[in-house]
């Protein structure tokens, strides 16, 4: 049974958002013959289906103009509370020590969720690097390179590429007084560059004159930037960009079996991540499989690089710990590196600044001041820093707590990691809008018709979601007598309009992500990201600043996995363009 509320769709946002992308080439465009909104809304025609209007379907979809909505389930479970204070979890700076949000540091990447997730949605472009500059999603990905070519010349880097393990995986370029950030970003170079040509011949002018332009990222960071001993060497850096975080809980309900049933269909005409699928035995790969907390193991569905298997362990329930470097009791130890340990007990700055100012027993510099001699400091420096594993956890407990005196708690409580992965489960999908218009199912038309769903599935039916819990959740539910199975937004038996197949797809595009495989994005919602974020900027790093560029850039190589439909994409009629990208946004 479809939802009932559907009326709530006419909020002056989503209105005004309608009108924003009905826009045609015609200066007086009519919608004389399209049915009022509040008789059409909901109502399957003859290219979508009731159900379409839902993206997130009953339980997972919100009729208001927003990312950041609380889904259906999360009222039905009575944990709109709950979700608030997620909801603030991830919206508010994180300090050193002022509660609630306490601990951060003694190095970190951000110090607030919402700096990487303008308006809970994908991160902006970004001209420079700098972790403060506000909507600026990007991660640093610095790596050692393994190179391969295409037929067509196209550089691109293997699975095989690592990252370097000097700085953490999510490089840091802030740290607290007197330490200096793993990476100094004022040595980091980010140049915007235009393509001349297509490896694949595609002209950059489409055959009814209509021009496009593409541009990517250059980025540098020299070695001089890097505070750590060793410094890294052979290495290489790329830009990722977050994605929305709305849905996310819906992709986590999708059963494992239905994704191997996708890997299988696809596995026969493309090449697949053979860390994945193992094409000879048409099966996951063992490395398919990711060991949770507890030792359960789960098919990996999240990240552009398939690098995690329940949203419970997955890039968000990560992040609040390893961007903020606030600990919680399944992540009793700090996100750092020895090298970064190493340098900071070398270094002379450091060491005298401690010496001077850490022997206050109220100061968070008071662990690291040890006797007070130099000496005496840099080995604790050095203990304390490098304290980088749950194996480790004694020494916290005997010295401090990622940079104050031990008091027996955590920094972030269990019941606040409850909290915000109620509120991370528990964020719904936009309704789509403008599916009554002609333009729009034409697109929708066009779009199966030159091959796009092949990657972009359209819906997916979610399993029973038996969601795993982990170590803090099942703390706190213990300790309130409640069942942790039952305790976050569940997505059961859901028909749901992702528009994304579950798997990675190569499209050799110039500086293209680290391993060459990214998953393909979903893109529900999407269209709404002008209107919720100010920014349109699309694919892994924001090369494209629009859907025809998003769209051109899968072309860039005759060996990109999309190059056949971006083929088609590039003769199709503007009129039939327009409409292609008329879908993309009401969707």
């Amino acid at each position: 049974m479809v939802m009932k509320r559907a009326i709530q769709y006419l909020l002056l946002g989503v209105v005004s958002f309608s009108m924003l992308v009905s826009c045609s080439d015609d200066d007086n465009p009519s919608n004389e013959n399209l049915e009022p909104a509040e008789n059409a809304f909901g109502k399957g025609n003859d290219v979508f289906s009731a159900s379409e209007w839902y993206p997130g379907g009953e339980l997972g979809t919100t009729t208001n103009a927003s990312y950041s909505a609380p889904t259906e389930a999360v009222s039905r479970l009575g944990l709109d509370a709950n979700f608030k204070k997620g909801e603030d979890n991830f919206e508010h700076l994180y300090t050193f020590t002022e509660a609630p949000r306490k601990g951060l540091g003694p190095a970190w990447v951000r110090n607030s969720c919402i700096y990487c997730h303008p308006s809970y949605g994908h991160g902006k472009r970004m001209t420079r690097y700098r972790a403060n500059d506000f909507g600026n999603g990007y991660l640093l990905v610095v790596y050692h390179p393994v190179e391969g070519y295409t037929s067509d010349g196209v550089r691109y880097t293997t699975s095989a590429s690592s990252y370097i393990t000097e700085v953490t995986g999510m490089p840091q370029t802030k740290a607290m007084e007197p330490f200096k950030a793993p990476i100094d970003e004022n040595q980091i170079d980010l140049q915007w560059l235009t393509v001349k040509s297509m490896p694949s011949g595609l002209p950059m002018q489409f055959p009814d004159g209509e021009s496009y332009s593409l541009i990517y990222p250059e980025i540098t960071i020299p070695q001089s930037a890097f505070n750590t001993n060793p410094q890294p060497t052979d290495y290489e850096v790329r830009l990722e960009s977050t994605i929305g975080v709305y849905g996310t809980g819906l992709l986590d309900a999708i059963d494992p079996d239905e994704m191997k049933a996708q890997y299988q269909k696809e596995s026969a005409f493309v090449d697949l991540n053979p860390g994945i699928w193992d094409k000879s035995s048409n099966d996951w790969a063992p490395t398919a499989y990711y060991t949770l907390a507890d030792g359960e193991k789960r098919i990996k569905k999240f990240t552009y690089a398939m690098t995690r298997a329940s949203l419970q362990d997955g890039a968000g329930a990560n992040a609040i710990w390893n961007i903020t470097n606030v600990t919680r009791s399944d992540r009793h130890y700090l996100y750092t590196t020895p090298a970064w340990a190493k340098a900071m007990s070398e270094d002379e700055d450091v060491i005298s600044f401690i010496q001077a100012h850490g022997n206050d027993k109220t100061s968070l510099l008071y662990p690291y001041y040890a006797d007070g001699t130099k000496e005496g400091i840099s080995e604790r420096v050095n203990l304390l820093l490098s304290t980088n594993n749950a194996s480790k956890s004694e020494t916290f407990e005997k010295y401090l707590l990622n940079g104050a005196p031990y008091n027996g708690e955590e920094e972030m409580s269990d019941r606040d990691y409850y909290d915000f992965m109620v509120w991370h489960r528990g964020l719904a999908v936009p309704a789509a809008r403008n599916l009554n218009d002609a333009e729009v199912q034409r697109g929708k038309t066009v779009f199966s018709q030159i091959g796009c769903t092949n990657c972009h599935r359209p819906s997916w039916k979610t399993g029973s979601d038996n969601y795993w819990v982990d170590k803090s959740i099942r703390a706190y539910a213990a300790s309130i007598g409640a069942d942790a199975n039952n305790m976050l937004p569940k997505y059961p038996n859901q028909t749901i309009w992702p528009y994304t197949d579950m798997v990675q797809h190569r499209l050799y595009m110039e500086n293209d992500i680290r391993t060459g495989w990214c998953r393909t994005t979903p893109l529900w919602g999407r269209g709404l990201s002008l209107l919720l974020t100010g920014a349109d900027d699309r694919l892994h790093d924001c090369r494209a600043r629009n859907e025809i560029e998003a769209i051109m850039w899968h072309g860039y190589s005759k060996q990109s996995d999309a190059y056949d439909s971006t083929l088609k994409f590039y003769n199709l009629s503007k009129k039939d363009r327009d409409a292609v990208v008329k879908f993309i946004r009401s969707i």
